[in-house]
């Protein structure tokens, strides 16, 4: 699935957290900010490369690791890499930018940049650096890692 980077985001229309620690409880909202994609990449498109930040990746994982975002029941494989074994991913990740825009960015992004040397945008960059994934992971249902969540978010509690 290919989307040029820091194109307007419109494969869901919602946005959904799940809940990491009950893998149950979930929201689901109409965006109010602006979504732009980063990262989405295909087999046979160009894409920008170049060294990261090892303080951007660390945060970049860090956010992974607490956020889970319009998981879905399928999987994605990786079609940069050749053969069977093939890295696959099935969520998303939000990072909030500049007031009213927030990065849409596949699971996989991590393994594009690591793996196939992917470079993000430097606001991509930028944002992720900006935010403090101890926070995020502090972060307990019913609140989730992301700070734009409206206060009347749709709430799936059992």
């Amino acid at each position: 699935m290919f989307y040029e980077d820091l194109t307007a985001y419109e494969y869901r229309p919602v946005d959904s957290f799940t809940d990491q620690e009950s893998g149950v409880y979930a929201l689901w909202y109409r965006p109010a900010y602006t979504r732009l994609n980063v990262g989405w990449l295909e087999a046979g498109r160009p894409y920008p490369t170049g060294p990261v930040p090892p303080a951007f990746l660390a945060k970049l994982k860090a956010v992974q690791q607490v956020q889970w975002m319009n998981v879905c029941l399928g999987w994605h494989d990786c079609d940069l890499c050749p053969g069977a074994e093939t890295p696959e991913g099935n969520g998303e990740v939000r990072i909030p930018g500049e007031p009213g825009i927030a990065y849409a960015a596949p699971f996989l992004i991590t393994h594009y940049i690591t793996a196939h040397g992917y470079r993000p945008p430097q606001v991509f960059v930028d944002a992720v650096l900006a935010v403090d994934p101890d926070a995020w992971s502090a972060a307990r249902w019913p609140d989730v890692p992301f700070p734009w969540v409206p206060e009347d978010a749709e709430r799936m509690l059992e």
